[in-house]
């Protein structure tokens, strides 16, 4: 038995193709799930492209469905529960998924919210943890009209943070002042006062600019690099009162850090924006929308089925 799957072709538009793999098994401990939905982030394309996923393989990290086998070991959900899913290889019409890297989707979510969740709205959240987000600090989210941007302003927003979110044209930061930001800049223009926490998703000269007015004692969060730009740090840039850079990467499992998002998002105090919205046959859409910039939030592919 097969499905289709998204998979990395090197030879194909974006390196991306759909194709037939084998039908998952899933482990002991893994529950099977029938995909509805995935989300594209711009890091799957820089995966494909990269090689740091292999040809032939699966591609993605984000999806929605519902589990068609519990796990052998009877942890987990059972079947016929509604999840979402944090794990490699994602945009299956199968996929066999660790009980630990899901959560259950409430009944008032929809499922393409849900799958809007995962890699964006981890990283948003694991980011401002790691950061030391509190009430009263000053947080700056660059990238704010993508994915992680919007959840980043949202959440910290929450928290009782003071949140600047810098976008790369006016036109993108709609919609930022109503999900929580204080002050929406394009680019860094007129930031002068230091900044407690900032989450990066640009990379580059941004950044530069962005470790500048980092306060003593703030944290950088690196989460992604989408000017493709080099950071040239001028001398003694990296000298005096202690701050930090820190690289990002989401490491083990994302259920309980889901099922927070997801309740949040099923009770309205996460809004999840949807951009792009259409089905995983029209993926290289999809895919250039993402890297023209004209995605505010995230890129929600149906996963259509057979004809």
């Amino acid at each position: 038995m097969s499905v289709r799957a998204l998979v990395v072709d090197p030879s194909a538009p974006d390196a991306v193709r759909l194709a037939e793999v084998p039908d998952p098994v899933a482990g002991d401990s893994q529950v099977l799930v029938e995909v509805s939905h995935v989300s594209l982030n711009y890091g799957d394309l820089n995966d494909a492209r990269s090689g740091r996923v292999a040809p032939g393989a699966v591609l993605g990290s984000d999806a929605a469905g519902v589990v068609v086998r519990a796990a052998a070991d009877g942890t987990g959900p059972a079947a016929g529960t509604r999840v979402v899913a944090l794990t490699a290889g994602a945009f299956a019409e199968r996929v066999a998924v660790d009980v630990g890297a899901l959560a259950e989707v409430p009944a008032s979510l929809d499922p393409a919210r849900a799958a809007a969740l995962p890699v964006a709205g981890v990283t948003a959240l694991r980011a401002l943890r790691a950061a030391g987000l509190g009430p009263g600090k000053r947080v700056l989210v660059t990238g704010a009209s993508g994915g992680v941007g919007r959840y980043a302003v949202q959440l910290a927003a929450r928290a009782g943070a003071h949140v600047i979110a810098s976008v790369g044209s006016a036109a993108r930061g709609e919609g930022l002042a109503e999900a929580g930001a204080d002050e929406v800049l394009t680019g860094l223009d007129g930031l002068t006062d230091p900044v407690d926490v900032v989450v990066d998703s640009v990379g580059g000269p941004q950044l530069v600019a962005a470790w500048n007015l980092l306060a003593p004692g703030g944290s950088v969060q690196s989460v992604g690099w989408t000017s493709g730009e080099p950071a040239v740090f001028p001398p003694y840039a990296t000298v005096g009162p202690a701050k930090s850079l820190t690289s990002f990467v989401i490491e083990g499992h994302a259920g309980a850090d889901l099922a927070t998002l997801a309740r949040l998002a099923a009770d309205g105090e996460l809004t999840v924006g949807i951009g792009w919205r259409g089905s995983w046959e029209r993926v290289g859409e999809a895919a250039e929308a993402l890297r023209g910039r004209r995605v505010s939030g995230k890129a929600v592919l149906e996963v259509s089925g057979r004809a």
